[in-house]
């Protein structure tokens, strides 16, 4: 875990260690223009409110849907629901360093990013480094303003690494420094203590490819996700992140098909799930969404001070 992280943080993970096995806590993402909007939304289908807040740094131009404007009234909004007992998860969609922001998803975040290209970002020195470190201490930013408010986050940076699709992705060696060096950066650089370090691959399959290359190391990761559409619950995946996580938490970091109970029930070390806008509601019915906050496989906001006990 991160070097003399804050109480908050090792009571988040502390958590996380406690519900694992046991039940599994309800999440849902919200994009920067949207505030709170998709967790209100799933508490309206559901009347049970989601116990992980999800944001994102943001990316895009201001006024679109993962605007740079937005970062501001988040780190209110994501205050506000920490004091409501709320897990805060941010992830972080990096803009290339070779590029400025604000940008488009595609092309900016899903794009190629040279090999050469990647060993300067690496490189110290380089303008391509350079680069990197003032993207990565705007991130920064929006982290401490949340540390100063003692609230603790479920970090999630550089996920889906093992698929091609992010510019980070489908290198391993050099994801594995990246991630290092972002870790040195932040903790060491920045002093961030508040950070529980999340480790997100994608789901082993069609493009992606296995977990283990990318992991970087248990000295730098504090819980292992795995993100998965279109209902890829296999066991396998479940069994190779455990494997590889040895004891640290697993959880369910970015999900369009909420998983079934049969999976749950099978998989039980899943310590919480994050939805994804809009996919949630086009691929579950509003149905099929109450049912599993009403699983009592299932735990929600209200259901947390028993869990921190």
């Amino acid at each position: 875990m991160t070097p003399d992280a804050t109480p908050a943080a090792r009571a988040l993970l502390d958590l996380l260690h406690r519900v694992s096995g046991e039940t599994t806590l309800s999440g849902q993402h919200n994009q920067p223009v949207h505030r709170s909007a998709w967790t209100e939304r799933i508490t309206a289908i559901t009347d049970r409110v989601p116990a992980v807040w999800g944001q994102d740094i943001g990316f895009s131009a201001p006024g679109t849907l993962d605007g740079v404007d937005h970062r501001e009234p988040n780190v209110a909004e994501a205050i506000a629901w920490h004091r409501r007992g709320a897990v805060i998860t941010y992830t972080w969609h990096a803009v290339c360093p070779a590029d400025d922001e604000p940008v488009e998803f595609e092309g900016g975040i899903i794009r190629e990013f040279a090999p050469a290209e990647f060993d300067a970002v690496l490189e110290p020195g380089t303008d391509l480094h350079a680069r990197w470190c003032a993207q990565v201490d705007v991130a920064a930013d929006v982290l401490r303003r949340l540390s100063d408010a003692d609230v603790p986050v479920l970090w999630r940076p550089y996920h889906e690494m093992n698929g091609p699709w992010f510019w980070w992705g489908a290198q391993p060696e050099r994801l594995v420094a990246l991630w290092r060096q972002l870790f040195d950066r932040l903790v060491h650089h920045h002093g961030l203590r508040n950070l529980v370090w999340v480790w997100s691959p994608n789901a082993a399959y069609d493009s992606a490819t296995p977990f283990a290359p990318y992991y970087p190391g248990h000295d730098v990761v504090d819980a292992l996700a795995m993100d998965t559409y279109g209902g890829h619950y296999e066991p396998e995946h479940y069994e190779n992140l455990l494997a590889l996580a040895e004891g640290r938490p697993l959880g369910l970091g970015e999900i369009g098909d909420l998983p079934p109970v049969e999976a749950l029930a099978q998989q039980p070390r899943w310590a919480w799930f994050m939805a994804w806008p809009n996919v949630i509601t086009d691929r579950n019915s509003d149905e099929a969404i109450r049912a599993l906050y009403h699983h009592p496989r299932i735990s929600n906001l209200p259901d947390l001070p028993a869990w921190r006990a």
